[in-house]
């Protein structure tokens, strides 16, 4: 493939560093726009020191058209990873996270259609599109339960029953022809982003390629961040001497895929003919949070210092992992790096960075005080 000129909008994260990395390796030329948001990147303003220097960096808002159409010039293709991101927060933050994630993407779209020149777009959505995953019922099949109440998570009923006949249900993997339903502000913002850009792609004759990101964790994701990246807010917990704290029962299920892969998914999706419809990109393995946990402490070499809470989030789900088989067949993409290589990873990484202290218990007042965070009668 002939060299493109690419442009990250919110490059300078921890996704779109790593693929702007794999894209310069490639000899592709990149470009990133990026608002250095402080609870991401700290309140220096300052580019961070991992962002190679051949990179054209621009600070700027998604939703500042004229910083999108400057930052367009000369550009082929685009991947658009600037959004909000917190599940917990867009649940008190809902204009915030609605400016963000569909008016940013609605400039993005105005800027392309106005700059021109444009061939593809590759564009990050969630998992947290699909609100709960799939599941399957010994006597009624596969069923898709509606979300848990917040009368069944304020009793501990922590697990969604057969929406037919009401027994319990098995999570089982979600392929991306299930229907979204998603149970946060966060998740419907990014299945707006979705429709969206459906239509504006089809209406400029962009080329669209659609990937549905699982729990991503690695180096460079914010350590001073705990409204995202529960393996990072883990490792610093047990490296301060601290307990995990898990949420319900310890026991939600959830699919962590490493930012290498994810990495590579987008660097495929360059080059790959566009899938007709969204992809997942996830390992396809189900990982309770208890486990998580546990390979994180067996990674940092100390005793699995581990606590149940009862606690519950309104807008979470119970479990959802990825059927990643379209993934395999549209990208040719499948993971390489296994859990405990890729915790491994991580911990040398947290290891090496300066920590916030004082970040998590933040989290937890903010959003108890915001009515978010609720602790069962049974706990």
């Amino acid at each position: 493939m002939a060299p493109r000129t690419v442009l990250i909008v919110g490059g300078a994260g921890f996704i779109g560093s790593h693929t702007a990395d794999s894209l310069l390796a490639l000899g592709h030329n990149v470009r990133v726009l990026d608002c250095l948001d402080p609870q991401v990147h700290g309140p220096s303003g300052r580019f961070p020191a991992y962002m190679a220097s051949s990179i054209d960096m621009r600070r700027g808002d998604v939703r500042d058209m004229d910083a999108v159409v400057g930052a367009l010039e000369g550009v082929d293709t685009v991947y658009h990873l600037a959004a909000r991101t917190s599940t917990a927060r867009s649940m008190y933050q809902m204009r915030d996270h609605v400016d963000v994630n569909v008016t940013g993407t609605a400039t993005l779209w105005d800027a392309i259609a106005a700059r021109g020149g444009v061939e593809r777009v590759v564009l990050a959505s969630s998992r947290a599109v699909y609100g709960e995953g799939a599941y399957r019922c010994e006597a009624c099949g596969p069923v898709m339960p509606a979300g848990r109440s917040q009368a069944q998570l304020d009793d501990g009923l922590w697990d969604p029953r057969c929406p037919r006949c009401g027994a319990s249900a098995t999570c089982i993997a979600t392929a991306e022809p299930q229907p979204p339903a998603p149970q946060s502000v966060y998740g419907a913002t990014k299945l707006y982003q979705e429709q969206l850009s459906a239509r504006a792609a089809a209406t400029l004759g962009v080329a669209l390629v659609v990937l549905r990101y699982f729990n991503v964790y690695g180096p460079r994701q914010a350590l001073g961040n705990a409204y995202t990246g529960i393996a990072n807010v883990f490792c610093a917990r047990r490296l301060d001497g601290l307990p995990i704290e898990l949420f319900e029962d310890g026991q939600p299920i959830r699919d962590f895929v490493s930012v290498h892969d994810v990495a590579r998914a987008n660097l495929l999706a360059l080059s790959s003919a566009p899938p007709s419809g969204p992809v997942n990109v996830g390992s396809g393995v189900a990982t309770t949070i208890r486990e998580m946990a546990q390979a994180i402490c067996r990674g940092l070499g100390l005793d699995p210092l581990i606590e149940v809470t009862g606690w519950s989030r309104v807008g979470d789900i119970r479990s959802c992992f990825a059927d990643a088989r379209m993934a395999r067949e549209t990208l040719g993409w499948r993971t390489e790096v296994e859990l405990d290589a890729g915790i491994a990873e991580l911990v040398r990484w947290v290891c090496g960075e300066e920590r916030q202290g004082g970040a998590y218990a933040a989290m937890l007042e903010e959003i108890r005080g915001n009515g978010v965070l609720r602790v069962a009668a049974t706990s």
